[in-house]
């Protein structure tokens, strides 16, 4: 793991962005004091925000290092070492809410996205919520290429100078693995897999429409509730098929009568 990706994950922090502020409040009344479930804690950022709604919570992650730092920080909390592709190890039908922030659900290939949804979808009750967020193909996080970490122009000489060094502290490492993984790169129907800026380029993510993850969430057999886009906190119309935002916090139920 990197050191910038090691200081963004245990960075004290509350919301992300307006957007999950929005989708939180949203979720709150309806899954007051339930079972909740959070996929990819990091190093502990959403456990006092999923505390705040019920006592009864569970977190998992992926790394056994950011885990670790969870524990720490929460003692006596459940936390568990766990692929989100397979959470075999929790039971059908148990949880009210499931959460999966800060677009982890993107660290995966489609396939793997699609079993993540099942799984969650499997560890939900009738009528338990799912709260996810993705990277926006339509935003302008979408293609993103090196000139990005060019120092913005100022007319502070000090600011320009620290951005200077910056960009040229960052540039050969984010040049190099931006050569590499471009060739990853793949457009596809309704989304597609690009490498990011994020962790100097360190990174290939799925982006997705807001119209492919609607379609993608019915597949499974949720019903849509609502969407937040990230810059501003604002909800999404539902007739919408784009967004500017960078990501997209989605809400959605397992319905009450499955058939």
């Amino acid at each position: 793991m990197s050191h910038d990706a090691v200081r963004e994950f245990t960075t004290d922090k509350t919301w992300t962005d307006p957007g999950e502020q929005a989708a939180f409040e949203w979720i709150a009344p309806h899954c007051s004091g339930v079972p909740v479930l959070d996929i990819g804690i990091g190093a502990g950022r959403t456990i006092e925000l999923m505390k705040s709604m019920s006592s009864d919570y569970t977190g998992i992650d992926y790394t056994e290092k950011l885990l670790d730092m969870a524990r720490e920080r929460f003692p006596g909390t459940d936390l568990r070492h766990m692929d989100a592709r397979d959470m075999s190890e929790l039971p059908s039908g148990h949880f009210g809410l499931v959460a999966f922030s800060w677009n982890g659900i993107d660290a995966v290939d489609y396939e793997g996205r699609v079993r993540i949804l099942n799984e969650m979808y499997r560890v939900l009750r009738p009528g338990g919520y799912v709260l996810f967020s993705s990277h926006n193909r339509d935003g302008p996080g979408y293609g993103e290429n090196v000139w990005k970490l060019l120092p913005r122009l100022t007319l502070n000489p000090v600011k320009l100078g620290w951005r200077t060094l910056r960009t040229l502290r960052r540039l050969p490492v984010a040049s190099f693995n931006y050569v590499r993984h471009a060739k990853l790169n793949r457009d596809f129907e309704g989304y597609s897999i690009m490498t990011a800026a994020a962790h100097n380029f360190g990174i290939v993510i799925v982006y997705t429409t807001l119209r492919e993850q609607r379609r993608q969430l019915a597949e499974v057999g949720f019903e849509s509730d609502v969407v937040f886009g990230s810059c501003e906190g604002d909800r999404i119309p539902d007739d919408a098929e784009k967004s500017d935002a960078w990501w997209l916090h989605f809400i959605a139920h397992k319905p009450h009568a499955v058939s």
